[in-house]
């Protein structure tokens, strides 16, 4: 993909962003805004028209969804009654003055299969996936893109995916696959900010390791970093605190590649 394509589909993103409709927040928190105003808890009314919308954002990239999967997962004991009320609240937020009788726009039924309206519906977590993926494309040929494309995802994660609904069995692919993303797309900025501007890569690094504390990668890109700001003993003592939580979580050594950044470290005069 060319450096036009890219920056044309980053531009995009960002529009969308600022003039959809609908936008949801998933990550440290669960909010809506309609046409720019923010929705009221209370405006949602019951909890399981709120578990409906959240399975449809988790499960947004699947085929449209039949009626009965969406039930099983969701309510063990929920019958049709349950679901058609938790749909009507559900179409009754995002469209409170939707003339009766007439079709949903947000969230698309076919027979008895839904679907949310990903043209029409900003969601947080799908344009942080948006802008790695751009990232990503970027990394080796326009990193200056890439950093942009990184930047953008990074200024958008908040924290956990819907945090209260951890114990939930559906939640929990949307939420592993955000974590990992999100790791990523920071240790890949932090990289390409090592030489340039190392502590801000290692605060980058550091955001990464408070996510996950074994996050490899990131105590590697802290140890470069000091090593570029001539801070040796930092460097040191990175590899030691990574050696450490390896061993206490794992009771495993670091990878071959951080052993070898020490030796290189060790070396240094």
């Amino acid at each position: 993909m060319s450096s036009k394509e890219l920056t044309a589909r980053l531009a995009d993103l960002k529009e969308f962003q600022l003039k959809a409709p609908i936008k949801f927040q998933t990550l440290g928190r669960f909010a809506l805004w309609r046409e720019g105003e923010k929705v009221s808890a209370k405006d949602w009314g019951r909890d399981k028209t709120i578990q409906l919308i959240q399975y449809l954002i988790s499960y947004r990239n699947k085929h449209a969804l039949h009626k009965e999967q969406i039930m099983e997962h969701l309510w063990e004991e929920g019958d049709d009654r349950d679901f058609k009320v938790a749909l009507h609240g559900v179409n009754k937020v995002l469209e409170p003055h939707r003339p009766a009788r007439t079709e949903a726009i947000y969230v698309e039924r076919q027979g008895v299969t839904y679907q949310l309206n990903l043209d029409l519906v900003w969601i947080d977590v799908d344009a942080i996936e948006k802008y790695i993926i751009i990232g990503n494309s970027a990394l080796g040929s326009f990193p200056k893109i890439a950093k942009e494309a990184y930047q953008n995802a990074i200024v958008l994660y908040q924290g956990m995916y819907l945090p209260n609904r951890i114990f939930e069995d559906w939640s929990s692919e949307e939420r592993e696959k955000t974590q990992i993303l999100i790791l990523g797309a920071l240790v890949n900025l932090a990289e390409l900010l090592v030489t340039t501007n190392p502590m801000e890569s290692i605060r980058l690094a550091q955001q990464a390791i408070a996510i996950d504390k074994t996050w490899e990668d990131a105590y590697r890109i802290q140890m470069s970093a000091y090593i570029a700001k001539g801070n040796r003993p930092q460097a040191l003592k990175t590899y030691q605190k990574c050696a450490d939580i390896l061993d206490e979580e794992y009771g495993i050594p670091p990878l071959p590649a951080t052993r070898a950044l020490l030796k290189e470290i060790e070396a240094i005069a």
